[in-house]
């Protein structure tokens, strides 16, 4: 099967959906297999795990490092390839609850194509706080296309449904960074504060070793003293001892 996919034409797919969505739904086959917006979505999963290592290495992602960016090239392609048949599922069920009658494959097609978006969408992601809700955004548009066009839902409903769907996500994608960047500043004042709580241990540690040596010289010292002290005073006895002899041998 996967010597049936023309590789050569997903840059081309990607480009036509982002210079034309609307157009692209309309002409797009409703049917026709998994395997070729499955292909086409890994491989956006690819670029979008380029970019997302790219932002890590240059910091703009305070949460990970660069272990997590590198491993971001090989687990987006693979949580893309996963997660895409969870997500069509999802939106199924939605197109379906505000009146699609169109299949789960078709749900599938739809979203596989929108991720052509994807790479764009995690360039501007990068942006601190308002970069996820811009790519809300974008997807919510994408969504509302799809649903006119393909799954023949007045507008004014897909606007309705999704535009409160974008509302909750932009609030929780706001209140996720500014949690992450909280954790983040948290993690540093907290690394620092070992650091300096480490430094300190070391230096007292290096004074005690400094007073311990000390007292070892102290008592080597009075051992000094106490052994000439023993010697000075049997110096004595022998002087006196001698004087005694003396004076007895002239007598």
């Amino acid at each position: 099967m996967a010597n049936d996919i023309n590789f050569a034409a997903i840059p081309q797919t990607a480009i036509r959906f982002i210079t034309g969505p609307a157009a692209f739904y309309r002409e797009m086959p409703k049917s026709g297999g998994y395997v070729e917006p499955l292909v086409f979505m890994v491989v956006i999963g690819v670029i979008v795990g380029l970019v997302q290592a790219f932002g890590f290495f240059i910091g703009l992602n305070p949460a990970a490092g660069v272990v997590t960016g590198i491993a971001s090239v090989v687990v987006v392609p693979v949580m893309v390839a996963v997660f895409g048949f969870v997500g069509a599922a999802i939106m199924f069920a939605i197109w379906k609850i505000i009146g699609s009658q169109e299949s789960y494959e078709t749900a599938y097609r739809c979203t596989a194509y929108a991720s052509s978006f994807s790479p764009i969408i995690a360039v501007i992601g990068l942006i601190p706080y308002v970069g996820g809700a811009i790519g809300v955004v974008i997807w919510t548009i994408l969504l509302i296309i799809a649903s006119t066009e393909v799954h023949n839902i007045p507008a004014s409903k897909a606007k309705m449904v999704f535009g409160i769907i974008a509302v909750v996500l932009i609030l929780f994608s706001i209140s996720g960074q500014f949690a992450a960047r909280k954790m983040a500043r948290e993690f540093e004042v907290n690394r620092e504060k070992i650091e300096d709580a480490s430094r300190a241990m070391q230096k007292q540690a290096e004074m005690l070793q400094r007073q311990a040596e000390q007292i070892q010289k102290a008592q080597g010292a009075q051992k000094d003293y106490e052994k000439q002290a023993q010697e000075a005073q049997k110096t004595m006895e022998d002087m006196q001892q001698q004087m005694e002899q003396s004076q007895a041998g002239k007598k």
